[in-house]
């Protein structure tokens, strides 16, 4: 798809010299913004919030172009608040979002996920990953760039958990090297339980699909793909992500399809929160299928309904 850029920069909480200097920022990516719609000539503009997105939907709402903002979190940031007054449309991953916008404009759609997700076969996976059947399976993650207090805190317990699992980590590039050492120091039992990858792109439905517990932050993607897979989890919100990941993870966890450990506890409660889980069986189903029951698998075909409905009227 081609790609363009434009300037924007964040003005929330900066000082009052850098707020005037990122204004002109904003003006300048405004006028690109109308260049580029000018140009292409869009039906509908679709955004999804951050300060990225001001300049489009600015240059959009002056050229009329109809314009449906997605909002992935439970919260929305500022740019979507304010941005939302000059939508068509807004789009939410769930119910409990509805109260931030009017009600005639607000639909809820779910979060959209990967169709290997929706189709993956639990046991497929698992041999994908070279993993036993018979043994439950912990998947670990921090995100794209991995979580450096869930790597630490992984590797306090490592051994003690291996002796009644295996573990799937996707540790980040930073952490890599370090992770491989110890894997490499591991009696040679428990390294064959311990799979520990800087990075998965198209693996990760497979990771996701195989596991039957997931320790990871709790980003918006969290909302979507574990309930689609029917999948618990042990969430650890990122302590500097303002109010996003503390509140997606209260959504899980108050819907029954997951707990909930704060960052500065890690260290003490990952052990023992993982081993209670792992332990009852009855739980973990319990809240696989509450997990399930969040899960809106047309999430994606509900969004694109909306923007060729916006499109249609112009």
């Amino acid at each position: 798809m081609p790609f363009v850029s434009i300037n924007a920069a964040p003005i929330r909480g900066r000082a009052p010299w850098t707020v005037v200097r990122n204004l002109v920022r904003m003006l300048t990516g405004i006028r690109q913004a109308l260049r580029e719609i000018e140009d292409f000539g869009p039906e509908a503009i679709f955004v999804t919030g951050g300060y990225v997105s001001v300049p489009v939907v600015v240059a959009g709402w002056l050229r009329w172009v109809p314009i449906l903002i997605y909002l992935p979190d439970i919260e929305p940031g500022l740019a979507i608040r304010v941005l939302s007054r000059l939508a068509r449309r807004v789009a939410v991953s769930v119910e409990e979002s509805q109260r931030y916008f009017p009600a005639h404009k607000t639909t809820v759609t779910g979060y959209p996920v990967r169709s290997e997700l929706l189709t993956a076969d639990k046991s497929e996976a698992q041999k994908t990953l070279d993993l036993e059947e018979d043994l439950k399976i912990l998947l670990v993650f921090g995100g794209s760039r991995g979580a450096r207090s869930i790597n630490l805190a992984l590797s306090k317990v490592l051994n003690r958990l291996l002796d009644v699992c295996q573990i799937v980590h996707i540790c980040g590039r930073l952490d890599a090297h370090w992770v491989e050492s110890q894997r490499a120091e591991l009696p040679a039992h428990l390294r064959a339980r311990y799979k520990a990858y800087a990075y998965l792109h198209e693996g990760m439905a497979q990771a996701l699909a195989a596991a039957d517990l997931v320790v990871a932050r709790a980003g918006a993607a969290t909302l979507g793909e574990f309930p689609a897979l029917g999948l618990p989890g042990v969430l650890v919100p990122y302590p500097y992500a303002g109010r996003h990941q503390e509140l997606n993870a209260n959504y899980l966890v108050s819907h029954g399809a997951a707990v909930k450990i704060d960052n500065a506890d890690l260290e003490e409660k990952l052990l023992p929160t993982v081993m209670d889980l792992l332990g009852n069986e009855e739980l973990l189903i319990q809240m696989g299928e509450r997990a399930r029951s969040l899960a809106r698998p047309r999430a994606a075909q509900h969004i694109a309904q909306e923007l060729r409905r916006l499109s249609a009227e112009g």
